[in-house]
């Protein structure tokens, strides 16, 4: 594998057009009352977009991004960017960091020091790392996408070549949201060199069989009446016509912060509360900003719609109900023999029976507190997880 070094450095051309485009943004009415029940409110949003045009400091966050050693490679004709961050314990586990949507390599940063140096931030030098964090196929600074067909396990299948050209013959996964679909995945592939997978922001879903659902906890049935109600347009969108969504997307960034800070809102921990409540604002923007520097609102939807399309899994509306086994066995079903451990966060809707019915699930944790987007919400929470489990597996 050649991979070259690679650093960001978006060109002051693109800045100044952002700011451009932001300043002459056109705003749409809203409805009077309905506050985040229709979508993100105009006010919100306006004082966002502002912050983002005259206050919010890219070159700081790049800067943060360049301290991590970067490189480009090509597997398969595919892009493949990650960053490669070697512990400096000697004998660390080296641990494949996988992200979600929307999110990007940005999802770890606040874990990378305490996971790759615990010396160093107070811990144990034994639960150290060696982190691989790559940006997902036709994410980031993973593009373009070489052709269709990159779904979980295509992109698995490049995770796999990825650890074994830098010379990982055995490394645990970690993966979140999409990267959860994924990290399963490099597990039933590489089973001989896979130690772990940990997940958080698993979903679940029942297969359709009689009596799946009965004795569920009053917790579980909270968990699957919220799976039912769940608002999946945004997947509806990403996975039936992520081409004609990436347009919007691509031309206009008030679009694409509307678009990905309204999850940010629904999916962070309280719901109530606004997303920097729980993430850092300008984590929020970069996420954003380099969704919309790379134009990659369209490439990083294509893997709903290769998962929807291959497996129906997102045809009911009301985001699960009525799916039936194939449906359920083409998101993972068949446990693999890869000690796995789901971690649960006070958001998550994950139903234990169904993941253990698809997974060999040797760990259960569940907290009371954080989102969706864990590693960005409760950093030492799942820093401490990781560490658990791996002292189990390594």
């Amino acid at each position: 594998m050649d991979s070259t070094t690679f650093r960001i450095d978006v060109s002051q051309s693109h800045l100044d057009d952002l700011a451009t485009r932001l300043a002459a943004t056109r705003w749409p009415d809203e409805l009077p009352g309905v506050g985040w029940s229709r979508g993100v409110p105009v006010g919100y949003l306006r004082e966002l977009a502002e912050y983002w045009r005259t206050r919010y400091d890219w070159r700081a966050q790049e800067a943060a991004l360049n301290a991590y050693p970067q490189y480009r490679t090509s597997i398969d004709g595919q892009n493949i960017h990650y960053l490669h961050v070697r512990s400096p314990e000697a004998d660390a586990t080296p641990l494949l960091l996988l992200h979600g949507w929307p999110g990007s390599v940005v999802d770890f940063l606040d874990v990378i020091g305490a996971l790759s140096d615990p010396r160093a931030h107070g811990g144990d030098p034994a639960d150290a790392f060696h982190l691989v964090i790559p940006s997902l196929p036709g994410f980031g600074f993973s593009t373009p996408l070489a052709g269709p067909g990159m779904g979980a396990a295509g992109t698995a299948g490049l995770m796999v070549r990825l650890m074994t050209e830098l010379g990982y013959e055995r490394y645990g996964v970690h993966g979140y949201d999409t990267g959860s679909w994924v990290a399963p995945e490099v597990g039933k592939q590489a089973p001989e060199r896979v130690s772990g997978v940990h997940v958080n922001g698993m979903i679940t879903f029942p297969a359709g069989v009689d009596g799946e659902t009965d004795g569920l906890t009053e917790v579980e049935q909270q968990r699957w009446q919220a799976m039912q109600d769940f608002n999946d347009g945004y997947l509806q969108c990403n996975g039936k016509r992520p081409q004609t969504v990436a347009y919007a997307l691509t031309d206009s960034p008030v679009g694409q912060l509307a678009w990905m800070v309204e999850k940010f809102k629904e999916l962070t921990h309280p719901e109530d509360g606004l997303p920097e409540d729980s993430i850092d604002r300008d984590r929020v923007l970069t996420q954003v900003s380099l969704y919309w520097f790379t134009g990659t609102a369209g490439s990083a939807a294509q893997i709903y719609y290769e998962e929807m399309s291959a497996n129906s899994w997102g045809e009911e509306a009301d985001a699960g109900a009525g799916s039936s086994e194939s449906e359920v066995a083409a998101w993972g079903a068949g446990p693999g023999t890869v000690p796995t451990a789901v971690l649960v966060s006070a958001h998550d809707v994950t139903v234990r029976r169904w993941a253990e019915r698809d997974h060999h699930v040797v760990r259960w944790t569940e907290l009371e507190r954080g989102g969706h987007f864990l590693s960005l919400e409760e950093p030492g929470l799942l820093a401490d997880d990781l560490r658990a489990f791996f002292r189990t597996v390594r």
